[in-house]
């Protein structure tokens, strides 16, 4: 089963509103990931942008961990090494630039602990393929949490992303709450 649509990509510049230091009033990175990452952890975040999350994931996963960033636009990348070189968390970053076909993980099969898929995947053009891959990538058990803007996204199009999650070897763990985004809680369960 997939979920094959038009690709939508947020554009590069919207980057810099998205690591806006105000949006931690809203959403507070240590909050939201500090009840899944752990030090030592191998982590994979799809769609980091400019880094919003994946700075605080690389202080959560300490200098024993590794985050693994994959988006399709190198300025968001370029942009992420910068901001993680000035705070002195780039040896924890890795950086992946994916395509419109593949996120790219051929060499992280089996070694990730969680995954972090945050309002990114209603602008992936086979959303069926982005699960296929974050499962290959992830050790058995694995967490994944997923979250889709509301507003943006439907309740009917979020449970139906769910299902194509399911569909590609993963199980509801349980529902997150997380202001403003339908948010879910998944485990790698084949």
């Amino acid at each position: 089963m997939t979920n094959v649509s038009k690709p939508h990509v947020c554009p590069w510049w919207l980057g810099y509103m998205l690591i806006s230091p105000v949006r931690r009033f809203l959403e507070n990175p240590e909050q939201i990931l500090g009840p899944y990452v752990r030090e030592g952890m191998t982590v994979l975040e799809i769609g980091p942008g400019m880094g919003y999350y994946s700075l605080p994931l690389a202080r959560m996963v300490g200098r024993n961990g590794r985050v693994i960033c994959v988006d399709v636009q190198e300025k968001m990348l370029q942009s992420l090494r910068r901001r993680a070189s000035k705070a002195g968390l780039l040896d924890r970053i890795t950086t992946v630039v994916a395509s419109q076909d593949s996120l790219h993980l051929e060499a992280y099969q089996s070694s990730v602990d969680f995954v972090f898929v945050f309002a990114v995947v209603h602008e992936v053009p086979d959303q069926g393929r982005l699960f296929e891959e974050a499962h290959r990538a992830m050790k058995p058990e694995g967490l994944l949490l997923f979250s889709e803007p509301k507003g943006h996204v439907k309740p009917q199009e979020f449970k139906k992303t769910v299902d194509l999650a399911k569909s590609e070897g993963f199980g509801v763990t349980k529902d997150v709450d997380i202001w403003r985004y339908y948010s879910v809680l998944l485990r790698r369960t084949v």
